[in-house]
């Protein structure tokens, strides 16, 4: 459950102080890099950055490295998002999107990016922010096997049975 204290600015309003409510222990593998951080309170992704200078050509993918290994307590798993900013102004992309760091990893974490314009070459910089990382509960599934499963209003309906798009 995430936990706010208030506190009071300037002008007597309240504010929420967002606290943290889990511990990841991280080891910074370039000193000379941010640990991941959260850009404003309340956020739910930490910036990760760049450890590397790269530049990527239209459709072009890279393997691009942080500098964070992180050790997750079991029931967790931290998700790798693209930056909205980056992804709207420059068509990066996360390639498996969202990636997925498991508990049990303990590496370096790295970004599989893509750039996705047809037209202009991206470059960034060692300590750019690259993705952010999501961390959340993971819960365990026992899967059964049965004959049959029961009914829903969905049924066997995929990829575009519910619409959602007009033909032209």
């Amino acid at each position: 459950m995430v936990t706010a204290a208030e506190t009071t600015d300037d002008t007597d309003r309240t504010i929420p102080q967002w606290e943290p409510t889990l511990d990841i222990e991280v080891v910074m593998l370039d000193d000379g890099l941010p640990t991941p951080s959260y850009a404003h309170p309340g956020d739910a992704g930490a910036d990760l950055c760049s450890r590397v200078d790269f530049t990527l050509e239209p459709g072009e993918r890279r393997l691009v490295p942080t500098g964070v290994s992180i050790a997750l307590p079991f029931g967790y798993v931290a998700l790798i998002h693209p930056r909205s900013g980056l992804a709207t102004r420059h068509g990066l992309t996360v390639v498996n999107a969202p990636g997925t760091v498991d508990a049990g990893y303990r590496g370096e974490i790295a970004v599989t990016l893509l750039n996705t314009d047809a037209r202009e070459t991206l470059s960034l910089r060692r300590g750019d922010r690259i993705a952010q990382m999501v961390i959340q509960r993971v819960e365990y599934a026992r899967f059964v096997p049965v004959a049959s499963l029961s009914e829903s209003a969905r049924g066997t309906g995929g990829f575009g049975s519910t619409g959602g798009f007009s033909a032209r």
